[in-house]
This record gives C-alpha cells, sequence and structure tokens, in this order.
C-alpha cells in the first residue's frame, strides 16, 4: 500500500484590487513561490478572487499561478465568490435597486458566473474550448489515492430585501440534484472527497442579536440541504471562505475548514495533508 502524504495547500478572499497594489502581489507571489517549494501538489482558491468583480483581477490570478507553474487542471482549483459576481456599488445604484424583476437581474448573474467559468476553463475542465459551470468534480489520481473535488456555486444574486449586502449565499436546487444522482455518488466511491464552495456552514451562531443579524447577511441559506448533499457524497472536508477567519469545525462528521482572507492574513493559510488510507491531518501555517 502506497502511503505517501498528499499536500493541499488552501487559501480564500483574496480581494485583489488591481495592478497597481503591489504589496499585495508580492505576498501573492511569495506564497506561491512558498507552495512549489514545500511540494504542494494542489492548490484549493475557494472564491473572492477580486474585490469588485472586476474581470482584470481574474486576470492577474491567472498570470500569477501560471508564472510559478500552478495554472494545471491537475495543480489549482477555483470557485467563484460573491465579490466575483457581485459589484455592490453597481447593483445598489438607483436605477438598479428599483428594478422589479428579479428574473432580468437573474439573468445577469448567470451571465457573470459563465463568464468566471468560461475565464478559469482550463481549470475547471482541462480543456481551452467548450462551455462548462457548476456543479463540477474534479477527479485527480495520484499514486496513493484519488482525490475527488466536488464544487459547487453558492453565491446568490443581489436582491434588496432578501440579499441587501450581495453576501447571502444559496446552492440552487439544479446543483444539489446534479450531483445526487446515483450515478454520480457511484463515482467517488473509492476517492477521498472533498466539498468545496464560498459560503460558510457557519458564521458566529450566537445568542447575541448583533452576531445573529450579522449571521443573517452572511448565511448559507440552504445549509442543511448542502450538508445533506456532503453527507451522500461521502465527504471527508467541505473547504470555504467569506467569512474571514481561519477555523476548523465538524458538523455532523464533516470536518468543514475555513481558509480565511488572504487579503488581511496574507502570511497564513491552510494546509492538508492526507495519506494513502484516508487520514488527514490539517493545520494552519504561518509564513515566517
Amino acid at each position: 500500500m502506497i502511503t505517501e502524504e498528499i499536500k493541499i495547500a488552501h487559501i480564500s478572499d483574496l480581494h485583489l484590487s488591481g495592478i497597481k497594489d503591489r504589496r499585495q502581489l508580492g505576498d501573492f507571489d511569495r506564497l506561491l513561490v512558498h507552495f512549489k517549494a514545500t511540494g504542494c501538489d494542489h492548490l484549493v482558491i475557494s472564491g473572492d478572487l477580486s474585490n469588485n468583480a472586476d474581470q482584470e483581477d481574474w486576470r492577474i490570478v491567472r498570470a500569477k499561478l501560471e508564472l510559478h507553474g500552478f495554472y494545471r487542471w491537475d495543480k489549482t482549483t477555483v470557485i467563484a465568490g460573491n465579490h466575483d459576481l457581485i459589484n455592490l456599488e453597481e447593483e445598489m445604484r438607483f436605477y438598479n435597486a428599483l428594478n422589479p424583476l428579479p428574473l432580468v437581474r437573474k439573468k445577469v448573474f448567470d451571465r457573470r458566473l459563465k463568464e468566471f467559468c468560461l475565464f478559469f476553463q482550463e481549470l475547471i475542465t482541462g480543456e481551452k474550448q467548450g462551455e462548462k459551470s457548476f456543479p463540477f468534480i474534479k477527479i485527480i489520481k495520484y499514486p496513493s489515492l484519488r482525490i475527488a473535488f466536488t464544487a459547487l456555486n453558492s453565491v446568490y444574486p443581489w436582491y434588496p430585501a432578501e440579499n441587501p449586502l450581495g453576501a447571502r449565499g444559496m446552492v440552487s436546487p439544479g446543483q444539489l440534484r446534479a450531483l445526487g444522482k446515483e450515478n454520480v455518488t457511484a463515482s467517488l466511491k473509492e476517492c477521498f472527497v472533498i466539498g468545496l464552495c464560498h459560503h460558510a456552514y457557519k458564521v458566529y451562531g450566537t445568542d447575541s442579536l448583533i452576531d445573529q443579524a450579522f449571521d443573517w447577511t452572511m448565511e448559507l441559506k440552504n445549509r442543511e440541504e448542502f450538508l445533506s448533499l456532503m453527507k451522500v457524497l461521502r465527504a471527508k472536508l467541505v473547504l470555504h471562505g467569506h467569512f474571514h477567519r481561519f477555523q476548523s469545525y465538524v458538523v455532523d462528521g464533516i470536518t468543514f475548514i475555513n481558509g480565511g482572507s488572504f487579503r488581511y492574513s496574507p502570511k497564513c493559510y491552510s494546509e492538508l495533508l492526507i495519506d494513502g488510507e484516508g487520514n488527514c491531518k490539517q493545520s494552519f501555517v504561518l509564513l515566517p
């Protein structure tokens, strides 16, 4: 039995603000250099690459990954965050705020999600042509085991009443049905399954009214349905971001790991070491 450990690095919430932020881009370079030097097998970025839904920030991420040898299907997985798909300033302008047609707004949102998937298509499908979107499954065969990343989009369109800050999330019923099919679950039987979404299952969860109000603005609306799917898929881990806190917690036997925020803690990341027996060691690493 091959028991060589697979090393996965997990970062989230880059919130890049353009090419002029040299300090932030320098920090990103240093982190990628570290991943390469320490033998990282795979990198997961769980959303919010941009701070203002700017495709130029996606372009920066792609260029940096290419520069350091991580822009490959088998080396990096990225998913979208709310800041990648929702420009809050644009949504809250007078003419948008009074738009009474949610279907029109949903159409615009769907177009942005499609643009994200097309832009990072090589990391989603491994190809440069074609059109794919969420959910997607990526199964990577290592000498010691097979790891399956099951990625869902949890970003929910901005609506004045239901999602006034654009930060609430929901995994669409269509995504849940697609991954819950019997042929999908059967294909994952021999894999170490890792779920990916942007939104946190757990934010604060306290009795404080202030915290509860904050929870509402950040919550994953159908988190129980999402959890049920992860259990059906026999996921061992779920990696997410959104709530800028480095933390891990267990829900019904599944370990959730929050990748924190690269923007606010550029020297910290989550590291997973998974051996051939399916044992996982997780730690938050702080660069010197």
